[in-house]
């Protein structure tokens, strides 16, 4: 398999170390597949202001910022002389990544009900999550008592639900709105220097885990930023990531790759970082990697299984990303297709 840069820069505790390695033949002809579709893209390369803006949902009073993040490169992956690092995050890299904008916080309650309650989600014959125009709704408490203030975060969400509230939210807006890369978010929670230690007395200052959560999601923005200006990149919520899975990507990376990314593939596993309310710190780490499972949603009684709500993934949500330039519409609305399917 051979790593793809995508052209408009696209798109615990929990993990399964025995996952099997796909096999390298396969997915390279994957890849340069997903690869030649995304080469006919065209950038528009509408000159625009970059800097942190706040973005208003249109008929609500929902406001949340978007930290400019600058072009850069950095290192990914963690060092061969980290005795906490696992083997899927070596070796490192050096990545290169264009400019983009990151979510200050994780998507929080008031964001998302804007979505589920109030909004109708435009359906077309390319998106299938569910086969309906909105969430499904929730047939038990999927906060387990944890509360839905506007200012939490929203939990129990698959990628797919993160995904199609950035759909509806570049349908209200007009500005196109995608996860962020599993490059751009340890880029993101690195911050131009070296991680956030977690050492438990440090990592309580900037995330929450199982040593300081009580047991629970917590109130975006209550601890301390990153250098960056960004919340709760460790704990709290493990957020999703645009990215398939695969243990063995670093190893495939050339050194200097610009905004690398694995394009779906299959439902499993997928990318989340940043660990959870529910880890010990050793999870709390920019470079941990953690790869969904179909055991997250196991309880889940219905036939098929809702593709927006996880009944055992109850510490995942996610938080959105902008690419500094702005596809056409066709390119949007393949991007979108090529994850809602």
């Amino acid at each position: 398999m051979l790593p793809i840069t995508f052209p408009f820069s696209i798109f615990n505790a929990h993990k399964n170390k025995t996952l099997k390695k796909t096999s390298h033949t396969m997915r390279h002809h994957k890849l340069l597949v997903f690869s030649s579709l995304l080469s006919a893209f065209a950038f528009n390369l509408s000159a625009q202001t970059f800097e942190t803006y706040e973005q208003a949902i249109p008929g609500t009073e929902v406001k949340f910022k978007m930290v400019a993040i600058p072009a850069g490169s950095f290192t990914i992956g963690s060092a061969a002389n980290d005795s906490k690092k696992e083997q899927d995050e070596a070796p490192q890299k050096k990545i290169e990544l264009s400019a983009f904008w990151m979510e200050e916080h994780e998507v929080t309650f008031a964001e998302w009900d804007a979505f589920f309650k109030n909004m109708e989600v435009p359906q077309t014959k390319a998106i299938a999550v569910d086969a309906v125009s909105r969430p499904t709704a929730q047939y038990i408490d999927l906060t387990w008592g944890m509360g839905r203030d506007p200012k939490q975060p929203a939990n129990s969400m698959s990628q797919q639900a993160g995904i199609m509230y950035c759909k509806w939210l570049y349908e209200q807006t007009g500005i196109f709105y995608r996860l962020p890369t599993e490059a751009e978010w340890e880029y993101t929670c690195r911050a131009g220097g070296a991680p956030i230690s977690n050492d438990p007395k440090s990592l309580q200052e900037y995330g929450f885990f199982k040593n300081n959560s009580a047991g629970k999601y917590h109130k975006v923005m209550q601890l301390k930023p990153n250098a960056w200006g960004l919340y709760d990149m460790l704990g709290n919520l493990t957020e999703w990531t645009l990215d398939q899975y695969d243990a063995a990507i670093y190893e495939k990376l050339s050194d200097g790759v610009k905004d690398p990314s694995t394009p779906p593939a299959s439902k499993y596993p997928r990318v989340s970082r940043g660990g959870s309310y529910l880890d010990e710190p050793e999870a709390l780490r920019c470079t941990n990697r953690i790869p969904s499972s179909a055991e997250w949603n196991k309880r889940d009684p219905q036939i098929p299984k809702s593709r927006w709500w996880l009944t055992d993934g109850m510490y995942m949500g996610f938080r959105i990303a902008r690419p500094l330039q702005q596809p056409s519409k066709e390119e949007i609305e393949k991007f979108y297709a090529s994850y809602l399917k």
